[in-house]
């Protein structure tokens, strides 16, 4: 009997742990009821290899999120030591921004078709913790339109192929202004009118809530197809988006951001059918 309460503490100890993404097996018990305290501020950030996909030309992408351990506090950590990726330049497109918990399917990165077994590293390192994922090509990891689908409600009531939509800026991808001067900018969204039934509001098919974990990421109800902007570098605190989700008419959506602080932004716009994305980049760099 005894050894039986010991196995069922084990394995719930390991449960803890591979959802705290720590160590199990440096674990006690004071310590592991300690360790489901939700904090704040103060925790690090972990990178997540989501699993990578193929491309026409028979290059790969291979495709990141990350793990903020704070339910509060947002990071900026700059690409450089503690920001990077290997082989290759330490700079390949990654975040310095990063929102609270978890944020799937952030960016990928293309290597060639003769990628082979290496790894591809992204490197973080935040309130004095070091964390590492390690991208590779096994089969297991490999993902597709459905895997995307899925994570984000399914492939809708009826079952239907549901493309993701197109975007593209009405404008440079770059500009420059004067700290807290307007900038409107527009997007031209396109998409296929798929999942074509109103997304459910409750039960398992909540498609319009998008992952409960990724709120900076999620339609607002009763939006079919809009447009979400975050800020992908940059002080967030920093950035005003009037208004930051916008349901798209006519194939079109403006926002007007201003920016309160001096410096360079990459500003990131999802267009969002309520189960797929597609993302456009602005870079604002602020006097």
């Amino acid at each position: 009997m005894m050894s039986e309460q010991r196995n069922q503490s084990s394995l719930l100890l390991f449960s803890v742990a591979l959802l705290l993404c720590v160590n199990p097996f440096s674990l006690s018990t004071p310590l592991a009821l300690a360790a489901q305290t939700r904090y704040a501020t103060g925790q690090n950030v972990v990178p997540v290899f989501e699993g990578w996909e193929r491309n026409t030309d028979g290059s790969f992408n291979m495709v990141f999120g990350y793990m903020n351990r704070n339910y509060e506090e947002q990071l900026d950590i700059p690409v450089g030591a503690s920001n990077s990726l290997e082989p290759g330049p330490a700079d390949q497109d990654q975040p310095t921004h990063f929102y609270t918990r978890r944020q799937q399917y952030v960016f990928k990165v293309r290597v060639p078709k003769d990628w082979g077994k290496k790894d591809l590293v992204w490197t973080l390192t935040s309130h004095g913790q070091t964390e590492k994922a390690y991208a590779t090509l096994m089969p297991v990891w490999e993902i597709d339109a459905s895997v995307y689908q899925q994570n984000r409600g399914g492939p809708g009531e009826l079952g239907e192929l549901d493309e993701a939509p197109t975007i593209a800026l009405d404008g440079p991808p770059q500009h420059a202004i004067a700290k807290g001067e307007p900038l409107a900018i527009t997007v031209s969204v396109t998409d296929d009118g798929r999942p074509s039934v109103k997304p459910s509001q409750s039960g398992s098919n909540a498609r319009v809530e998008g992952p409960l974990t990724q709120a900076v990421v999620r339609l607002d109800r009763g939006v079919r197809l809009g447009v979400i902007w975050v800020v992908y570098r940059g002080d967030a605190a920093a950035v005003r988006f009037e208004p930051r989700k916008i349901p798209v008419a006519n194939g079109k959506a403006t926002t007007t951001v201003r920016v309160d602080a001096p410096g360079t932004y990459v500003l990131r716009a999802y267009a969002d059918d309520g189960i797929l994305v597609t993302v456009a980049d602005v870079t604002v760099a602020v006097r």
